[in-house]
Parts: C-alpha cells; sequence; structure tokens
C-alpha cells in the first residue's frame, strides 16, 4: 500500500511515496536534471510537456501542468493556490494512490510537487511508466484492427465507473493497451471518486467524439460496429 509523505524544500511541496522511495529532491522534476544524467528516454506527444526518464531500473513519467483551451494563452501553467491538498499535482497524486491500492489499472504515483509563487503555483508528477504500452490513439493513426479487443475496453471502463471513477478527460490518448491484453486509462488530473448520475454517460460520449475525431484525421471511417463492441463489454459488466 501507498505511505504518502510530504516534504518541503524551499518553497517547493512534495509528496512521495514512502514506502518506495527514501526520500526525494526537488531536482527530480526539471527535466534538465535528467538530460545533465543522460537520463531521458524519450517524450510523450500531446498537449503540456511530459518526459522518459529512467533513475534506475525502473522508467518514470514526469509531466508538467498545463493549462488548456483559451486560458493556456495567458497563464500558460500557472494556477490559483489554494493550499497544497488542493493542488492539480496533490489531487491527481492521491487519487491514483487510491486506485492503484485499490487494483485498477492506472499508473503506479512515484511523486508530486508543487512550486508556490505568491499567489499562485506550478505543479509536477512523477508516475511508473507503463513498459509495453501504446495509446488507443497510436494504434488507430496506425490503421491497426483492435478487434475483439474493442470489448475488453468496454470492460475496464465499467470497472472504473463500478468503482466510481470519473476521468475527466476520457479521450483515445488515454487509454493503453500493452501486447498481452492488460489495458490501462492515464492522466487523471481533474479526475474524482463520484457516486451515480449521468457523468458515466459523459465520459463514454466524450470517448465517443474522440474517436469520432481520430477517424477524421486518419481519413478511415470511423467505426461503429467496434463501439457497439465496446458497449457490449462495458454492459456485460453490470
Amino acid at each position: 500500500m501507498t505511505e504518502p509523505k510530504i516534504k518541503q524544500s524551499g518553497s517547493d511541496l512534495i509528496v512521495f511515496d514512502a514506502r518506495r522511495i527514501g526520500d526525494v529532491d526537488s531536482e527530480w522534476f526539471d527535466p534538465g536534471y535528467w538530460r545533465r544524467l543522460h537520463r531521458v528516454r524519450g517524450a510523450a506527444p500531446g498537449r503540456g510537456s511530459a518526459i522518459f526518464v529512467q533513475p534506475d531500473r525502473e522508467t518514470w513519467v514526469l509531466r508538467h501542468y498545463h493549462r488548456g483551451g483559451l486560458m493556456a494563452r495567458l497563464i500558460n501553467d500557472l494556477y490559483l493556490w489554494r493550499g497544497a491538498s488542493k493542488s492539480r499535482a496533490f489531487h491527481e497524486w492521491h487519487l491514483l494512490a487510491e486506485l492503484h491500492d485499490g487494483g485498477l489499472p492506472v499508473p503506479r504515483p512515484v511523486a508530486a510537487r508543487v512550486c508556490r509563487r505568491g499567489l499562485a503555483y506550478t505543479a509536477d508528477i512523477l508516475t511508473v511508466y507503463l513498459e509495453g504500452t501504446r495509446s488507443l490513439d497510436s494504434m488507430l493513426h496506425a490503421g491497426e484492427s483492435l478487434g475483439e479487443q474493442w470489448r475488453a475496453v468496454g470492460a475496464i471502463l465499467r470497472r472504473f465507473h463500478d468503482h466510481g471513477v470519473h476521468h475527466s478527460d476520457l479521450n483515445v490518448r488515454n487509454i493503453l493497451l500493452d501486447q498481452v491484453g492488460g489495458i490501462f486509462l492515464v492522466d487523471f488530473d481533474k479526475g474524482s471518486l463520484r457516486g451515480g448520475g449521468n457523468w458515466r454517460r459523459n465520459n463514454l460520449n466524450r470517448l465517443q467524439r474522440s474517436l469520432r475525431k481520430t477517424a477524421l484525421e486518419t481519413g478511415i471511417p470511423y467505426d461503429e460496429a467496434a463501439w457497439n463492441l465496446l458497449l457490449a463489454g462495458y454492459e456485460a459488466r453490470a
């Protein structure tokens, strides 16, 4: 089980898993630090900046929090300070810890940092890299067929929903698949645990819009049969 511990380093506050790592350094959240050590394995596509770093045998994903939409043009990575516990990074770290401890297929959280800047803050998070996985987005852009895996994707989504997990940005980039049938959800920024309500249907609708958008990007017709397989897997969890 995860053992959260908080460390202060100047104006930085860091939460980390004391059972997995004995201590944490603020430098770990600086991409330049890993580049100087020649420990950067690569970078992830998409909004914001995420790189893969390898401190030892384990690989981590280092992600800096960036705003989206129109706000990104004004305040790219600054957020209103309301305390560390309400920060984006600490919230996501604790949510991931709870989900991972509960056996759900999510990345294990390593550490998260908030850097206070007066009334604002910036934030970063470190999670364990899921080796051997590819995003649903990359598979669709490569023209690969998932076949019956669509049913398994639906079953996994239902499993999360049955645990009350609301993923605020459920799209093809945040669903990862490995070569042995594993399916994972990533990027739980602004995610939450909820009770009943329409959010579950809204979650699925968001994913369907993402699939339709990907079809337009690739020129490959939207696969209604694949979506129906996903829904069949989702409903089978009832």
